[in-house]
């Protein structure tokens, strides 16, 4: 699925900020909590975005950037995040 609403350039005026903060609040947190930290997040940025389209893309997108552990260059215009 391709949606040309899903937005792929940068749109966050503070990335390091937002990733630090994302970390940050990793700190402590067992695999299990930070995993469920993800899950809750993922779920309330979603709901902010609203557009069932443009989260079908992004599912659609995250799965086809490929399997995390091949390396930083794997498909390097999709906009991945690698988490904590």
């Amino acid at each position: 699925m391709n949606d040309n609403r899903m937005k792929t350039e940068p749109n966050i005026p503070d990335p390091d900020g937002f990733y630090a903060a994302w970390i940050a609040a990793h700190e402590s947190l067992t695999d299990v909590q930070s995993a469920d930290f993800n899950a809750r997040l993922v779920l309330l940025l979603a709901n902010q975005c609203g557009d069932q389209a443009v989260l079908l893309a992004c599912i659609a997108a995250a799965a086809a950037s490929g399997d995390p552990t091949d390396g930083p260059n794997q498909n390097q215009n999709s906009m991945r995040a690698t988490p904590p």
